[in-house]
């Protein structure tokens, strides 16, 4: 009889590895460790293309901006853009929030959570209302009302509304989550990477998840050749649906619950260490 452990076989080499970046790739310093740089280009040597998958938006994606080898693309902002980051986070695409959209959002969360603040994002940049702790000093942001900030003198005319950022100085982070999804979910696609009160809010059906799919198959690749990796809410959905997913050591629990596998935390190169194992030919199913 053929035990368990004998009949088990390696898995078969992914065509693509999509990796968060804080919390997951970068270590907690902000900073791509050496082995994760070899990995990674070892990955696109072997023929792997690399996605980063972050919450980041492109003016943000200097971390790793000096670590791309191929095609140098990055889904930001939660899925909301796709750059090109050989070109300096050139757009390829924007699933913007539409602002009468987001104004309805700003009225539900104020109604339903008293004392939030709003961060407006958008392709050309941030602008946040006054009571708005920003984690960057933007000398080209405005500070306004979120009211102030979404209002288009021409509707269509002003630059697209990548995401909206709601922030409680009280509430705990995953309570303030689940208040707004009740308060508001049907309008826009909730979810948080912080370990503040801080919620990421997108245009309807955006997320790293639905946009990933996209790229995906425009490149003939099926989930089930997709290897990803996170750690925070935000990439629940990219991990259910990836083929294979790893949570890292130091991820939330739900994410934990989500991810098919774990890898150990992101300062100890947790993905580094799967995609060795991955190019050795010693990952199991």
């Amino acid at each position: 009889m053929t035990s368990p452990h004998s009949a088990r076989r390696a898995a078969p080499t992914p065509r693509l590895i999509a990796t968060d970046l804080d919390g997951t790739l970068l270590r907690d310093d902000k900073s791509v460790s050496e082995r994760t740089i070899a990995a990674l280009a070892a990955a696109e040597r072997a023929g792997i293309e690399v996605f980063f998958v972050t919450g980041r938006p492109a003016r943000w994606m200097d971390v790793v901006s000096d670590h791309v080898h191929g095609h140098g693309m990055a889904i930001c902002a939660n899925g909301a853009a796709v750059v090109d980051l050989h070109s300096g986070g050139t757009f390829l695409e924007v699933r913007p929030l539409a602002r009468e959209i987001a104004l309805d959002v700003v009225a539900s969360l104020r109604a339903a959570a008293p004392g939030t603040s709003f961060a407006v994002e958008l392709t050309t940049g941030i602008h946040y209302e006054p009571q708005y702790p920003p984690f960057f000093l933007d000398p080209g942001a405005s500070v306004a009302s979120a009211e102030k900030l979404l209002f288009e003198e021409e509707p269509g005319a002003a630059a697209p509304v990548i995401k909206l950022l709601a922030q409680h100085p009280e509430l705990d982070p995953d309570v303030f989550l689940a208040t707004a999804r009740a308060a508001a979910g049907t309008l826009a696609s909730f979810t948080r990477s912080s370990p503040t009160a801080l919620l990421e809010i997108s245009g309807p059906g955006v997320s790293k998840a639905s946009t990933l799919a996209l790229c995906c198959a425009e490149r003939g690749i099926s989930a089930e050749e997709v290897v990803a990796f996170g750690d925070m809410p935000n990439d629940i959905e990219m991990l259910s649906w990836a083929g294979r997913s790893y949570a890292m050591g130091n991820a939330h629990p739900d994410v934990i619950a989500a991810a098919s596998g774990r890898t150990v935390a992101n300062n100890e190169d947790g993905v580094a260490a799967v995609i060795e194992r991955i190019l050795a030919g010693t990952l199991d199913d």
